[in-house]
């Protein structure tokens, strides 16, 4: 896919937001962010998507991690969505800026763009503190997002982060469970690295390459 991709540094263009302008790289400073693309205001998939997160904004928030919609419109009319979103969702509040795109040069910077029908994606960035590409979501205009899945994802991606990126998340992890060494950690270097100890799993080929530890 064409365009800014994981490990890209996201370009620090100044957009028009609900919350006031302002430059995207002093929006990503000192914090994750996850950063969230909408076709248009006012559909139907969106509505229940950007409630999603403001139903939960306090498990990003928990995490120290800011959310940033955008949909192709203008700001008048993302705060006239807004009373819908809120009334679909009870009791959630879109706390989070949403950027204005309504002449769609904004989303294609972003690689924000759906291949199939050459338009605005439903796509998601986690954009780490050094406005950098963590992790990328594409999601067709049928599909909407799984918000556990995002989490998920994102918890992921802090524990990876916060132990130097020596260690990774097997399939279907959920925090407080077990992660896998690096391959490129040696067995002295994790002895060193884990105290706590790790497992090493007895394969066919006898390859100590698949190595289980508890971390927190």
């Amino acid at each position: 896919m064409p365009g800014i991709t994981l490990g890209d540094t996201v370009p620090n263009l100044e957009v028009e937001t609900t919350h006031g302008k302002f430059k995207l790289h002093d929006y990503f400073a000192d914090s994750w962010t996850v950063l969230f693309s909408h076709p248009g205001d006012f559909t139907p998939v969106c509505t229940t998507e950007l409630g999603a997160m403001a139903k939960y904004a306090h498990e990003f928030d928990k995490r120290g991690v800011k959310l940033l919609g955008l949909s192709c419109d203008d700001v008048q009319s993302h705060k006239d969505w807004i009373k819908d979103i809120e009334a679909f969702t009870h009791g959630s509040k879109v706390k989070y800026p949403i950027i204005a795109d309504p002449n769609k040069e904004i989303i294609p910077q972003l690689n924000m763009i759906d291949p199939i029908d050459n338009g605005p994606s439903r796509a998601l960035h986690i954009v780490g503190p050094d406005s950098k590409i963590k992790l990328s979501f594409l999601y067709p205009s049928t599909t909407g997002r799984n918000m556990d899945e995002v989490l998920r994802a994102l918890d992921s991606l802090l524990m990876a982060s916060k132990h130097n990126n020596k260690i990774a998340t097997p399939v279907n992890w959920k925090p407080d469970e077990p992660v896998v060494i690096s391959p490129s950690v040696s067995d002295e270097e994790a002895k060193k690295m884990f105290p706590q100890g790790f497992k090493t799993a007895d394969l066919p080929s006898k390859k100590g390459y698949l190595r289980h530890t508890e971390v927190s």
